[in-house]
């Protein structure tokens, strides 16, 4: 038996072809994530590179759910390996924004706040019942929930808007180097638009992360009270 980190999750040994597949990609998202943050402190064209990877590392999330189920290997471990490497890279973007100045220190606050929470009570529900945060035996009890939290859809959309913010305060990171580069075709009026549109982005994403973390919350409190909640009140949850 062993334990993922940093959850605590305990799992089967996984399969060795999961581990040469799905599971590489995810830990070269990792690996990715770390070269786009020291992109970012280079020069111009460095910054757009680390833009243009920026969005590689958002697609190899999607990427290792689809080699592991196309492979069979698609397992519990690898739903929450995935899991630990989405929070990775979404702290490490947001953590790196609000030292650069483009993002509020609110925003990694909250996100941070939110993921301890939620992966909290998903690292209880798996140990105690088995249940996993999607999928066949997913702790997601309601059809609401299921749909906010587990569905291909809201997992789709989160996604994709987490990608645009991202992108976005990395654009405004490259113009903000050509501007100090003396890049003339660069304009301020450029800039300006970019940090309007992502800031406006930034704040929607903040919403729609807690509103996908409330659901778990909420189906998920008896684990929180397991000594006063009464069992038929935990049944019903």
């Amino acid at each position: 038996m062993l334990t993922c980190p940093p959850y605590g999750y305990p799992i089967e040994h996984p399969r060795k072809g999961e581990i040469v597949a799905a599971n590489i990609i995810t830990l070269g998202r990792i690996f990715l994530v770390y070269i786009v943050v020291l992109l970012f402190q280079a020069g111009f064209y460095a910054r757009l590179a680390a833009v243009a990877l920026t969005i590689l590392v958002i697609y190899l999330d999607a990427l290792d759910g689809v080699v592991a189920r196309k492979l069979g290997v698609a397992s519990d471990f690898g739903a929450l390996f995935d899991i630990t490497g989405d929070r990775i890279v979404e702290h490490v973007y947001l953590v790196f924004y609000a030292a650069m100045g483009v993002v509020s220190f609110w925003v990694p606050v909250i996100f941070v706040t939110r993921s301890f929470l939620v992966d909290t009570l998903r690292s209880v529900a798996y140990s105690r019942e088995g249940k996993t945060p999607f999928g066949d035996k997913t702790m997601m009890r309601s059809p609401l929930a299921r749909f906010l939290t587990a569905s291909r859809f809201s997992r789709a959309a989160y996604g994709v808007s987490k990608t645009i913010v991202f992108v976005l305060l990395g654009l405004i990171l490259a113009l903000q180097r050509g501007l100090e580069q003396g890049y003339d075709w660069i304009s301020l009026e450029w800039l300006a638009n970019v940090q309007v549109l992502a800031a406006v982005l930034v704040w929607i994403t903040v919403v729609f992360n807690i509103i996908r973390g409330v659901p778990v919350l909420w189906e998920g409190r008896y684990y929180l009270f397991d000594r006063y909640l009464p069992r038929e009140l935990k049944d019903e949850a």
